[in-house]
């Protein structure tokens, strides 16, 4: 679905429009976070290096060079991300959450209205996507974010729609997983989720009927 959203598949059936263009126009407002073990943390390259690809696809010609104000939105995003003391360091040498929010950096530094997350806490800790959830809550002010999980015990409370996909596509405009779009996705009852983490995925009893 991401994939198709970018542009890079094309949908056998229906029509994606970004601000009510095709995607591979539209493109340029997205910001994209691919899963984490997509990125080979071993390359020798710098934080800000790694931010600074994030621009290449504004720079035109043939003898491409980033300008200055490409270098000015870097410093911006790095320092929005917490991340400037760490700017002349190795990816490498950073911790799973820095090297989280650096991947979240190269998304933002093109400054997207759309922020496409695809699996963004699955190597990190319980306190680390605690922080990472409150960054994306700052960030949801300005922009919109799709995020995607396979695990719903990470889906935070301030997550203001839910969407479930299997095949078919179950949503309704509320924070919580209903009972119904879980046997619609899953095929089978579904009567608990729990995790550690302090996020209410069902209803309570109380607010209508969720277990």
């Amino acid at each position: 679905m991401l994939k198709i959203i970018l542009g890079l598949y094309a949908p056998s059936s229906g029509t994606v429009r970004i601000w009510g263009e095709p995607p591979w126009k539209g493109r340029e407002r997205i910001g994209y976070v691919p899963q984490f073990r997509t990125f080979d943390f071993s390359y020798p390259i710098t934080v800000r290096e790694m931010v600074l690809s994030g621009r290449l696809s504004r720079i035109c010609g043939a003898w491409k060079r980033f300008t200055t104000a490409d270098r000015r939105a870097v410093e911006e995003v790095l320092e929005r991300l917490a991340l400037a003391p760490l700017a002349d360091r190795p990816i490498a040498s950073l911790s799973g959450g820095e090297q989280q929010r650096a991947i979240l950096a190269r998304a933002l530094v093109g400054k997207p209205d759309i922020l496409l997350l695809d699996e963004p806490t699955v190597f990190i800790d319980a306190p680390t996507e605690v922080q990472f959830f409150d960054l994306l809550d700052d960030l949801r002010e300005s922009l919109t974010i799709l995020l995607v999980s396979h695990d719903i015990g990470v889906i935070s409370r301030r997550v203001t729609r839910v969407a479930c996909l299997n095949r078919t596509l179950h949503t309704h405009d509320t924070p919580e997983i209903t009972e119904d779009m879980l046997e619609a996705t899953y095929h089978c009852p579904v009567d608990l989720i729990a995790h550690g983490l302090p996020h209410r995925v069902l209803k309570h009893p109380w607010e209508g009927g969720g277990r």
